[in-house]
C-alpha cells in the first residue's frame, strides 16, 4: 500500500537517525518490560524503513540494530523480570532496586546509545 514508504519519510524528516530505534524500543521496554519483546517489536517497525530512512551500508544496519539493542536495556523496573532476579537475589528491597537498578539500566543504554552514535559519527 505505500504505508511504509510514506511513513519511512515521515520519520526521516524528524532527522533522528539512529535514536529513533532506541527511543521506539526504550519506550516499548518502559510500558511493557521485557527487552526481547521491545527488540522484536522495533526491529519490525525499523526493518522495512531501513532504506528509505538512508541505512543502506552493512556497517549502517548493524549500528542501527545496536542502537536498537540500547534502547531495549533503559529502564528495567517491576514489569521487568531481570529487576527481581536482581533485587531478590540481592537482597535488595523494592525501592532501592528502583533506586539503583532502574538507574543503573538507564545509564547503561544511554551509554551504549552514546557510543552508537560515536561510533555512527566517525564510520558512516
Amino acid at each position: 500500500s505505500g504505508i511504509a514508504d510514506v511513513l519511512g519519510e515521515s520519520l526521516s524528516d524528524l532527522k533522528l537517525g539512529i535514536w529513533l530505534p532506541f527511543l521506539i524500543a526504550a519506550a516499548l521496554k518502559t510500558a511493557q518490560g521485557s527487552s526481547t519483546v521491545a527488540i522484536i517489536t522495533t526491529a519490525s517497525i525499523i526493518a522495512p524503513l531501513m532504506g528509505v530512512m538512508g541505512f543502506v551500508a552493512p556497517l549502517e544496519k548493524a549500528i542501527l540494530v545496536t542502537a536498537l539493542c540500547s534502547g531495549a536495556m533503559v529502564v528495567a523496573h517491576v514489569n521487568d523480570s531481570f529487576f527481581w532476579v536482581v533485587t531478590q537475589m540481592s537482597g535488595m528491597s523494592i525501592k532501592t532496586g528502583y533506586k539503583l537498578h532502574t538507574l543503573g539500566t538507564l545509564m547503561n543504554g544511554l551509554a551504549a546509545m552514546l557510543t552508537m552514535t560515536l561510533m555512527y559519527a566517525i564510520f558512516c
